[in-house]
């Protein structure tokens, strides 16, 4: 068998950024979440970027809601991805409500399996991307792992890369930034390299049933 990490094969990663803003605003949760769909393009990951504001997500935790839902073309999206990163900003110490919708049609995967008992979304990597000019990252990617581990993806070591504003009293935005921190760039980079090395070896190599 043909070792996937000596020999790169192409893989696929999905950003769902969850910020409340629609396009064609600037968003700094889009900016973070294309900053690391570029680190993962050093690694042969080719990447889209989805916005899910601006889509009809209707609440529920079904598949298709009916009445125009947008979430069931979203998830062809994620089925063809190896990699999802979930973007987020932070609004009172938590992750946008925009993101809890994203978790909650998630729900439906639970009851997605193939023939062997194995949810779709084994073999595919999650990372957490969080922005905000206030306290609240670790919590935030804390739920965002539980929630995406639960509904079968997996999680690479590092597998969030975040940035919060240090000012006192003068909050910043990261879009706004003259440029990217370096600890944030160095974790970002950390990030996508982790993640594509955990999905190769998934693609190479899946979970066995249970």
């Amino acid at each position: 068998m043909t070792d996937p990490v000596a020999s790169p094969v192409p893989l696929r990663a999905l950003a769902l950024v969850c910020t409340l803003t629609p396009s064609p605003a600037e968003s700094s949760s889009a900016v973070m979440a294309q900053q690391v769909l570029d680190a993962l393009a050093g690694h042969g990951v080719s990447g889209e970027l989805v916005r899910v504001v601006d889509h009809d997500v209707k609440p529920g935790v079904q598949l298709d809601m009916g009445d125009g839902d947008a979430w069931p073309g979203i998830r062809e999206k994620l089925m063809a991805a190896d990699v999802l990163v979930l973007a987020t900003p932070t609004w009172m110490g938590q992750h946008s409500s925009v993101a809890q919708r994203v978790l909650e049609r998630l729900d439906a995967e639970l009851s997605e399996t193939d023939e062997q008992g194995r949810l779709q979304t084994f073999g595919k990597v999650a990372v957490a991307a969080v922005v905000g000019n206030e306290d609240g990252a670790h919590h935030i990617s804390a739920v965002l792992f539980q929630g995406l581990n639960d509904v079968g993806f997996s999680l690479a070591a590092n597998a969030v890369t975040y940035w919060n504003d240090e000012t006192q009293g003068q909050a910043r935005d990261y879009k706004d930034l003259p440029g990217t921190p370096e600890g944030v760039a160095g974790t970002t980079r950390t990030v996508a390299a982790n993640a594509a090395h955990l999905a190769r070896l998934l693609k190479g190599a899946g979970y066995p049933p249970a």
